[in-house]
């Protein structure tokens, strides 16, 4: 708890009505998404502006006290749960569009903004911001930058870093700095902004973002490919590539994930097959008409025994919001849901589900996959009860599985979700011990006191050292 001393410090700064030190406010942000992760604040704090901000992280550096910048809490890492206390940074102030910029194809918007909200700003003007995280109708783009959120249109558009260029950041010293700008071209020193973009809030606090935009797609048509063979799903998915189409989303759902969307979202799925391609195209209406039939033909080819392209827009809305809607049809089946990402080379998708089911089965634990299929990327997801600790056990096992054998593939333990504390403890699996020793070292240079939002991404403890099989 901080003590009245510091409370005035920052009460003086923002307000008494921004201080709210009382249990009922710090236990609201004591977790986020992540389940089985919880740590209650000492403060929660909402700064009016930037020069606020710094003023909050020079009182911090000064005491001592953790920094955790947090959006809306739809982190599935445990990447915004205050492990160590200390304040909670909110920016329910900080949540203005700036300036849409049709000149340069920018938009300038403070790190509170819901994304959604910004996207339909944007699309107003005829304009498109494609990174479409599954959370964005609560998410905000603070929270997108600091994650490095991917989503359904990511093997086409890319993901958020691909579209920040400019940020205005708080250094843990209270300095402010501004990287990057409205430019094509600038390769004037070291990429701050890219560093910065997916750090998690460990380098410092993100006030303000210009991001990139671009025109909007003429048109667009959704397709789905229904099959009784996982590998022949995936077979296709590799050869819509290799024919050199790129679509704009390509995505993967099984049987159970896919039965599971239906009873919630109940538009007519089918829940017989044994697996599902979602797939959209979107750009001039030819291209997108003759990308289509290629992607038909190749999918009927690759044994679908049923490809649909949506008769209607609403249609089409109706699949990829229940595509979207995956995380929440999946929690309603136990009190908790652990949703991972484990994402692998495209061209092993198929080797990486079938292992998932294997590693399922080996521990007795539930597992529904989906995901991005066109990038690798898959989601994993296990209902379960936090309660049943024997179960909670195999769980953890299950998953520690999963990310050796994406790793093994090729592959990586996150593709969008970040490392936060659930998977900390797992990096050293990817970077290797000096991968993780050069990350701490720009981390030490940007925060000696180790005061911006401590305790994720580097483990107290690593796992056991993982070997792969040659």
């Amino acid at each position: 708890m901080i003590s009245d001393y510091i409370k005035t410090k920052f009460t003086a700064i923002v307000g008494a009505e921004n201080v709210d030190v009382s249990p009922a406010g710090r236990l609201v942000y004591s977790y986020d998404a992540t389940p089985n992760f919880q740590s209650m604040p000492d403060a929660v704090i909402a700064p009016r502006n930037t020069k606020e901000v710094s003023q909050i992280v020079n009182v911090c550096r000064e005491e001592k006290i953790p920094i955790v910048p947090r959006g809306s809490g739809t982190n599935l890492a445990a990447g915004t749960v205050p492990s160590e206390g200390g304040i909670v940074l909110l920016f329910k102030h900080m949540n203005q569009i700036l300036e849409i910029d049709e000149e340069n194809l920018t938009v300038t918007v403070q790190p509170g903004v819901v994304t959604l909200n910004m996207i339909n700003a944007v699309e107003k003007r005829g304009l498109f911001y494609p990174p479409d995280p599954s959370s964005m109708k609560i998410s905000t783009i603070g929270g997108n930058i600091n994650e490095n959120s991917g989503g359904l249109r990511g093997l086409k558009y890319g993901v958020t870093r691909d579209y920040v260029m400019a940020l205005e950041a708080v250094l843990p010293n209270g300095d402010i700095i501004r990287t990057g700008g409205k430019l094509a071209k600038d390769v004037a020193g070291y990429d701050l902004t890219r560093l910065l973009t997916g750090s998690e809030g460990t380098l410092a606090v993100i006030t303000e973002a210009t991001l990139k935009l671009i025109p909007m797609p003429e048109t667009k048509q959704t397709m789905l490919a229904l099959y009784q063979s996982m590998d022949a799903a995936a077979k296709s998915v590799s050869e819509i590539i290799a024919a050199k189409i790129i679509p704009a989303t390509l995505e993967f759902l099984d049987r159970p994930t896919l039965k599971a969307v239906e009873d919630f979202a109940k538009i007519g799925l089918p829940t017989d097959v044994e697996a599902v391609l979602l797939i959209e195209q979107d750009g001039p209406a030819e291209i997108v008409a003759r990308d289509m039939q290629k992607i038909a033909d190749i999918c009927t080819r690759e044994q679908a025994v049923s490809v649909q392209i949506a008769a209607t827009e609403a249609e089409a809305l109706a699949l990829t919001s229940a595509r979207r809607a995956a995380l929440s049809a999946l929690a309603r089946l136990k009190p908790t849901t652990i949703l991972e990402d484990a994402t692998v080379p495209r061209s092993e998708i198929a080797n990486m589900v079938k292992a998932i089911n294997e590693i399922a089965a080996k521990h007795n634990v539930t597992i529904a996959t989906f995901g991005h299929a066109g990038d690798g990327n898959l989601h994993p997801t296990c209902p379960t009860d936090a309660r049943d600790h024997d179960e909670m056990e195999r769980v953890e096992a299950a998953f520690a599985d999963i990310f050796a054998k994406a790793i093994e593939l090729g592959g990586t333990i996150t593709g969008e979700h970040g490392v936060g504390m659930m998977k900390a403890p797992y990096l050293e699996w990817k970077m290797g011990p000096e991968g993780i020793a050069i990350m701490k070292a720009i981390k030490q240079s940007f925060d000696p006191d180790n005061i911006m939002n401590p305790g994720k991404i580097f483990a107290k403890e690593t796992r056991k050292r993982l070997v792969i099989s040659q």
